[in-house]
């Protein structure tokens, strides 16, 4: 991850969120967020120890925590093994490692607007 290039934003451990989130750098979720995150060309990151209840609309989203909401991705969702997830995701690709939990249902679009 570059942080000189575009940036990234941080929300550690102990800061607990409730609100409408948004931005135009990459962000990194280590705490609590509720509400809505909205990052339209740059990409989210739910840490090990982050508990997101949001809906999220971003370019790409790695979740290893968990999230409660739905997820909307312009590019790609990764949910990795550890992750915890209850919503529908859209997004063009998605990668599921072994052991994730995912409850909802999964919509693959494609760029076809050329």
């Amino acid at each position: 991850m570059s942080t000189a290039a575009s940036g990234l934003a941080q929300i550690g451990k102990s800061v607990v969120v409730k609100g409408e989130l948004s931005g135009s750098e990459d962000l990194y979720v280590d705490g609590q967020v509720e509400g809505s995150i909205a990052l339209k060309g740059n990409s989210l990151t739910v840490g090990p120890n982050g508990q997101v209840k949001a809906s999220v609309d971003a370019k790409g989203v790695v979740v290893q925590g968990k999230l409660d909401g739905n997820i909307q991705a312009s590019d790609r969702v990764d949910l990795r093994k550890s992750a915890i997830v209850t919503g529908d995701i859209s997004a063009q690709r998605i990668s599921i490692e072994e052991g994730a939990y995912l409850k909802g249902k999964v919509e693959i679009h494609r760029s076809d607007a050329k």
